[in-house]
């Protein structure tokens, strides 16, 4: 006997027709002899129409009262598919977070867990019921209810998976697997079979959003090997595990993140230390800098540039508006209208040129590049966000000929 953990998001929840789908999923694997907890999502838009009626009642809420407005999406697809399930005739139960054992930290809206004890989870299946959980939520040691952040679920069933030592999890979504860019624009992209947790960690971090990468960060901690499959078309997926030592692709994938901007700080004077008080000041207020640029200098000045999420900017402009004067620059302004594409890869480590290839395909489509950043596994571009789709689709023309329409 195997236990199986599955994830479902919230498309594949998203109205009977698809939870009838789901649980006859759920229901095969459990009648092939294996223990099986499922891990939900609110269904479809849910989290967003919640979203939006608290803002009808208060534009700014507390992010306490969000985390218990919130959490209902997932314990409505829960219950509903555990009716489901109930319905085929199978045994089964539902569970809120805190019911299955997930405790975290007091950050309300991106909670970190820090220890899930499943005594309850594995009670149930000892009864051989299916235990369905809610995905993207604990409690935390007020007895508050708190939520993970964006694609919180995919942690929680990977946090089930490592805990109780599961012999797969299974991330079902929308795609059938993980694919050289999003198939859904790039109509020849290609399904990967087997993928390693750093490139499938560079791509979810760069914007691929078939994963979150705070849930692949913890399958690589734990060694759990994930399975990315969909939920409408009963194909095989792809693997994501530790690397292997196989003759890998130039590539594994193209990623585009068009919820950046880019922010500079003007006639930074050419002094040691400011650039370490300008990121140490940002870092106290958990913004994430990424691509870093540095002018040569003028006059005794330098510029600096870096990117970081729309949802930091706010934040951002902030701490570095005041903050400039007192530091002797110019000024501090910031580009939303941008984007950053990415290719990761750790066949790059061994195959020279890989950069020209990806600059060349931009040339070619006439597309401007305004920063740059580099590690051993990938390569990112900052670029006109009207152009990322276009880059995209050229740079991935570039490494999958073979795929290309003729």
């Amino acid at each position: 006997m195997s236990l199986i953990v599955q994830k479902f998001g919230g498309s594949s929840v998203a109205n009977a027709d698809r939870l009838r789908n789901v649980a006859d999923i759920i229901t095969k694997t459990y009648s092939q002899n294996n223990d099986v907890v499922v891990v939900v999502s609110a269904q479809g838009d849910t989290t967003d129409d919640l979203i939006a009626k608290a803002k009808e009642v208060n534009p700014r809420p507390s992010k306490r009262e969000m985390d218990m407005l919130l959490t209902a999406g997932e314990q409505m697809s829960a219950s509903l598919l555990a009716m489901t399930i109930e319905q085929m005739g199978f045994p089964v139960v539902s569970l809120l977070g805190w019911q299955a054992g997930f405790l975290t930290d007091t950050s309300y809206g991106s909670a970190r867990i820090k220890r899930v004890t499943p005594d309850r989870i594995k009670k149930e299946l000892d009864k051989r019921n299916i235990v369905i959980v809610t995905g993207f939520q604990g409690i935390n040691r007020y007895n508050d209810m708190t939520t993970l952040g964006r694609g919180g679920s995919d942690t929680s069933a990977v946090a089930i998976a490592a805990v109780m030592h599961a012999d797969l999890c299974q991330i079902y979504t929308d795609v059938e697997g993980v694919y050289t860019a999003d198939p859904r624009k790039i109509k020849n992209a290609k399904k990967i079979d087997v993928i390693s947790y750093d490139e499938m960690l560079e791509l979810a971090t760069l914007g691929a959003q078939v994963l979150n990468n705070r849930s692949v960060e913890m399958a690589k901690k734990y060694n759990i090997e994930l399975e990315v499959l969909s939920s409408y078309n009963r194909v095989p997926g792809t693997i994501v595990k530790e690397a292997t030592k196989m003759e890998k692709m130039l590539i594994s994938g193209i990623a585009k993140d068009d919820g950046v901007a880019r922010v500079a700080i003007i006639g930074v004077p050419d002094r040691p230390g400011l650039a370490f008080k300008v990121f140490s000041k940002l870092s106290a207020k958990n913004v994430n800098v990424d691509i870093i640029l540095q002018s040569i200098g003028r006059n005794g000045t330098k510029d600096i540039s870096f990117t970081v999420s729309e949802d930091h900017l706010q934040a951002t402009m902030e701490v570095l508006t005041p903050y400039v004067e007192q530091i002797g620059a110019s000024s501090v302004v910031y580009d939303e209208d941008v984007a950053k594409v990415s290719i990761v890869g750790a066949g790059m480590e061994t195959h020279p040129g890989v950069a020209a290839l990806m600059f060349e395909a931009l040339f070619e489509s006439n597309i401007n590049i305004q920063m740059i950043s580099t590690s051993e596994i990938k390569i990112s571009v900052l670029i006109e966000r009207k152009d990322a789709d276009k880059a995209v689709a050229a740079i991935h023309n570039k490494f999958f000929p073979e795929v290309v329409d003729q």
